[in-house]
């Protein structure tokens, strides 16, 4: 009984058992081989359930990503718009003061000789503009106005202050109205008066 059992059943007409193709098993404690080169290229085409969903948190920050960009583009839009404006307001005002001094060429009635000083509020300051007495009286009664051009005060015709305020109104500096109610003196209260017998 020398034979091993394996040669006792060749003997009887068995016949030895194929070998199976084995793959080298990783000892223990060791990561497993990578699959086989034809199992990863299998089913690339189409993409497994979920696979080709980004997570909802990736696309989250896609979509902020997307607002924030869609904002910011269209902010510099609306400055550029409003540069383009601020640029075709300052055109319009210096086409509109050209045509206004050509417009008041030759028409200034100021008077080098006039000493009296003529007050009046224009852009939130007080200004002023030397007349003769004569003038004065025109100025107050509407007759005459004042213009500003080129950071000069020009006293013009009323029928000229009309076409220079046509022309480019912010540059009517003083345009008196003879039929506007005068303003009440707020001193002429009674409460204010000075008595009689006050001796200063």
């Amino acid at each position: 009984m020398s034979d091993s059992l394996r040669d006792q059943l060749l003997g009887l007409g068995f016949k030895p058992a194929p070998k199976p193709q084995r793959e080298a098993r990783p000892a223990r404690g060791t990561a497993a081989p990578a699959p086989a080169p034809q199992n990863r290229n299998r089913g690339q085409d189409k993409p497994r359930p979920g696979q080709g969903r980004k997570p909802a948190r990736e696309r989250s920050d896609i979509d902020l990503a997307k607002a924030y960009a869609i904002r910011a583009q269209k902010e510099k839009d609306e400055r550029i718009e409003a540069e383009r404006l601020k640029q075709e307001e300052a055109r319009l005002r210096r086409e509109a003061r050209a045509k206004l001094a050509e417009l008041l060429q030759g028409k200034a009635l100021n008077d080098e000789a006039a000493e009296i000083a003529r007050h009046f509020e224009y852009g939130g300051k007080i200004k002023r503009i030397y007349v003769t007495a004569e003038q004065l009286k025109a100025l107050n009664a509407g007759e005459l106005g004042v213009v500003q051009v080129n950071g000069r005060y020009l006293l013009v015709a009323a029928t000229v202050l009309a076409e220079a305020e046509a022309v480019f109104a912010p540059a009517v500096a003083l345009k008196v109205d003879p039929h506007a109610p005068a303003e009440q003196d707020p001193y002429a209260d009674p409460q204010y008066q000075v008595p009689d017998d006050l001796v200063w």
